[in-house]
């Protein structure tokens, strides 16, 4: 059995992908998550057998359990190519985003963990000319710690999401993993239309007046030369990547025409439009992300939407967590022999 612990959890998408790959094998002990309503949905999901911590800035490193495999999703705000990319100095209702991951790096530094595994923003790799992706990779190293790094984009792993993320796997120094590569795509044929609801609520359909503020929106940017706006996907197209604010809904909205006239079921500004355009559901968008049907989305739609497009895609996940676990499952004379280096190197690092 392995231990895990799950950081800046979300919803629990990476630990999803992970407890998909090791099976049994692995076992959650320490959770933290500062919003509250992520922390519902990840309740409702993995249960409450483990208490969720708040902030991990005020967690101290001493009383989290040992364990083997750190999952760690920082926040990618702060490296967003869609963002302002303040990098390491930006600040978000008094929290530092940008120096999250040194709290990874205090919290690995004490227990040692066999991986550590991280995802964010492709723009990761390239902020600030790449000297933030170099600090990165260099704590991670003066820690102890091999590091692989690869950009991968979702649709290549059996979801219709052109979603590119970097993941970074970084290995013990005792672990050999001179062989560790990550995985090619699995499945690049997925479309939208794979994963549509059959039936959908008339409040997830567009008003005539609300689709013509975005028609005359994307006009005013394009006689500008922005190329900004609504999109409009296909069937047979697809999603671009999902966000959590913005424009995030309206760049992956459907034609989808209802077979009988719809009632509009929410205060909207005029008639439902009828050319049958719509946003996709929070559904749509957790199947998007490689959630199962039996993913609970027990909260109101506004929550849905933001953790889903803050969220990541699983299959992505479970294709890399299962490169890592050929590495860490080893013979009882290999386990005796990192049990052996663990106790000398925790000794010189703490006397």
């Amino acid at each position: 059995m392995l231990n895990s612990i799950d950081l800046f959890a979300g919803i629990g998408g990476i630990r999803l992908g992970f407890d998909r790959a090791f099976g049994k094998k692995l076992k959650t002990v320490f959770i933290s998550e500062w919003d509250e309503h992520a922390q519902k949905t990840y309740n409702a999901n993995f249960g409450s057998k483990v208490e969720i911590a708040g902030d991990i800035t005020k967690i101290n490193e001493a009383d989290i359990p040992s364990f083997d495999i750190c999952l760690a999703g920082f926040p990618c705000q702060a490296f967003s190519l869609a963002g302002q990319r303040k990098g390491f100095s930006d600040d978000y209702k008094g929290m530092s985003r940008g120096t999250l991951f040194f709290d990874v790096i205090r919290i690995c530094e004490r227990h040692k963990p066999k991986v550590i595994f991280c995802e964010n923003v492709k723009g990761l790799k390239i902020h600030d000319k790449g000297r933030t992706f170099e600090i990165i990779k260099g704590e991670l190293k003066a820690i102890g710690y091999n590091v692989f790094a690869e950009v991968l984009n979702s649709r290549d792993f059996g979801v219709p999401q052109n979603r590119e993320r970097i993941y970074i796997v970084a290995f013990r120094e005792d672990i050999d993993c001179s062989k560790f590569h990550f995985p090619e795509s699995t499945d690049s044929t997925k479309r939208i239309k794979d994963i549509l609801e059959q039936q959908v609520s008339a409040k997830y359909y567009l008003s005539e007046r609300y689709l013509e503020t975005l028609r005359r929106h994307r006009a005013r940017h394009e006689a500008k030369g922005h190329g900004f706006g609504y999109e409009i996907r296909g069937r047979d197209d697809v999603a671009g990547a999902i966000v959590c604010g913005g424009m995030g809904r309206e760049r992956n909205l459907l034609v989808d025409k209802p077979k009988k006239k719809l009632v509009p079921v929410t205060h909207i500004k005029g008639e439902i439009n009828k050319e049958g355009v719509r946003k996709m559901t929070p559904r749509e968008w957790a199947r998007l992300q490689g959630y199962p049907d039996t993913f609970k989305l027990s909260l109101s739609d506004v929550h849905l939407y933001k953790q889903l497009g803050n969220s990541v895609s699983v299959p992505v996940i479970e294709a890399i967590a299962k490169r890592i676990r050929k590495y860490l499952l080893y013979s009882p004379y290999e386990r005796s022999q990192e049990k052996r280096y663990f106790k000398g190197n925790f000794r010189k690092k703490t006397h």
